[in-house]
């Protein structure tokens, strides 16, 4: 259980948690530069809403490394949960937007092997980052972490969209199938935004095992 967590064991969880989310950042930031200009260059709606996309999960991930820098983590807890949350809503607002513009102006998609390529790459991985970030981020009892976790496994799935969108115009010319893929993915983005604001996106908080120590001192070794 998270509660009978050793000092120590918390401490590996934390560093893991900051590497992780150092992969993530790297990766995004690299991500969110090709694809944009992949985007720009084949007038790609969903490509250049790939990178801001990658964007905001940089500064949702960096959120997380800030907080597991401090030396009471647990107290940034709250306001950390709500930099997330509206990262996600930032997202949903953008994706939106994007594709309901993109849907009205029919516009024509050219073919990217680099943006195919780069979405494909992010379909693989994405779900790993995210699985080890909230695998560490659930046995600590840290909701940020778990959020955060969310969030790139978002990323993951509009990875997918895009790079489904991206084959269906360049295989048969459906210029819509991204922007209809991304309203979908704003739906997810915005359903995990409200969690996070609400503090659902863990079971149980690094603050309320804090508590739980503090009521049960002998488990606090």
């Amino acid at each position: 259980m998270t509660s009978a967590l050793t000092a120590s064991r918390k401490r590996v969880l934390q560093r893991r948690i900051r590497w992780i989310v150092t992969a993530t950042i790297a990766y995004n930031v690299i991500e969110a530069i090709v694809a944009i200009a992949a985007g720009a260059v084949a007038s790609s709606t969903a490509l250049i809403a790939f990178g801001l996309d990658s964007t905001i999960e940089v500064l949702s991930a960096a959120a997380v490394a800030w907080q597991f820098t401090r030396r009471d983590p647990e107290r940034w807890e709250r306001g950390t949960l709500r930099v997330i949350a509206v990262a996600f809503f930032a997202l949903a607002a953008y994706v939106t937007g994007a594709s309901i513009l993109a849907l009205l102006g029919r516009d024509e998609v050219h073919h990217s092997p680099v943006g195919i390529t780069l979405a494909a790459l992010s379909v693989i991985i994405m779900p790993f980052l995210s699985y080890a970030e909230r695998r560490a981020g659930t046995e600590l009892g840290s909701a940020t972490a778990v959020a955060d976790s969310k969030q790139t496994l978002i990323c993951t799935y509009l990875s997918a969209a895009v790079l489904i969108g991206l084959l269906l115009n360049s295989l048969f010319g459906w210029w819509w199938a991204d922007a209809v893929a991304g309203l979908v993915i704003a739906a997810f983005a915005l359903r995990e935004g409200l969690e996070a604001w609400r503090g659902d996106a863990c079971a149980t908080s690094v603050g309320m095992i804090l508590e739980s120590e503090h009521d049960h001192p002998e488990h606090a070794a």
